[in-house]
């Protein structure tokens, strides 16, 4: 029985990738904002009576809370197996995390960059330690901008290329880990998931989701794709990998300069630096 963690995982992606863990076995830790949806994922996962699940709330608007979550699990478990990082979210206006940054940017990229980095040592444990980041072909359309980190800074705001950015960030912060992790047991990779019929859509007018949900695919191919990076041999030894569903795997100059994704790193480190 291997340990997962997988954030946002009472819907869509998440869920489907825990049910895919749960089947196998294994025991799954869902990280979500809300509890009682957590509950109601935990009764669902609980349903096919294979492996363990335990729910950790997890804000990801707030670092402390992050800071918070990821103490617990340093305090209840030993080690972790695989580490999804999955949760993430889009805003069409311009918004602010609990710590004053673009809510994009700071749910999708920067709270998972604390809680992945509170949490390395216990991936460092495993036997083999996989961490998988949700990139997103979107990526293509982003550009790290440290001088509009902060929401308050931002002169002109659209949130599809927020979006990209913080989907860019993901894929450099996978690319930087996996530099840092050569030599080790531990894995640093990242995924496109394709289009996935989940509740970022549903959010759209009926009309327009009607059409987009033509071109959409099931949460559970993303998941069965997540769970062969997390287990299949043929991924023991890849490290700072970038794969996509549907689409070839494009990416970015910007995703393939190693120079960028070393100095997001170290800014990062340096916002963070007061819970590590």
């Amino acid at each position: 029985m291997k340990t997962i963690i997988i954030t946002g995982a009472n819907t869509g992606i998440g869920l489907a990738t825990a049910t895919e863990f749960i089947k196998d076995g294994h025991h799954v830790i869902i990280a979500c904002r809300n509890v009682q949806k957590a509950q109601q994922a935990k009764q669902h996962l609980e349903s096919f009576a294979t492996g363990k699940v335990d729910i950790i709330q997890l804000d990801l608007n707030s670092l402390e809370n992050v800071n918070q979550a990821a103490n617990s699990i340093i305090e209840n478990y030993e080690k972790i197996d695989v580490l999804v990082n999955n949760a993430g979210l889009m805003t069409p206006t311009l918004e602010a995390t609990e710590d004053g940054y673009e809510k994009q940017f700071g749910v999708n990229y920067l709270a998972h960059f604390l809680w992945t980095m509170k949490l390395l040592p216990l991936v460092q444990k495993a036997e083999r330690g996989r961490i998988i980041h949700l990139a997103s072909m979107m990526h293509l359309l982003g550009s790290i901008k440290p001088e509009i980190f902060k929401a308050d800074q931002v002169k002109q705001y659209n949130g599809v290329r927020s979006y990209g950015n913080s989907k860019l960030a993901n894929l450099l912060f996978s690319n930087a880990l996996a530099e840092k992790l050569e030599s080790t047991q531990v894995t640093s990779n990242s995924l496109h998931p394709g289009g996935v019929d989940s509740e970022i859509y549903r959010e759209l007018p009926k009309y327009q989701y009607k059409v987009i949900k033509l071109f959409l695919i099931p949460p559970s191919k993303p998941a069965k794709l997540i769970n062969k990076i997390a287990f299949d041999p043929s991924w023991n030894h890849r490290n700072g990998d970038y794969v996509s569903l549907q689409t070839p795997a494009m990416r970015s100059a910007k995703a393939k300069d190693m120079q960028l994704a070393r100095n997001l790193y170290e800014q990062s480190l340096a916002l963070v630096q007061h819970y590590l």
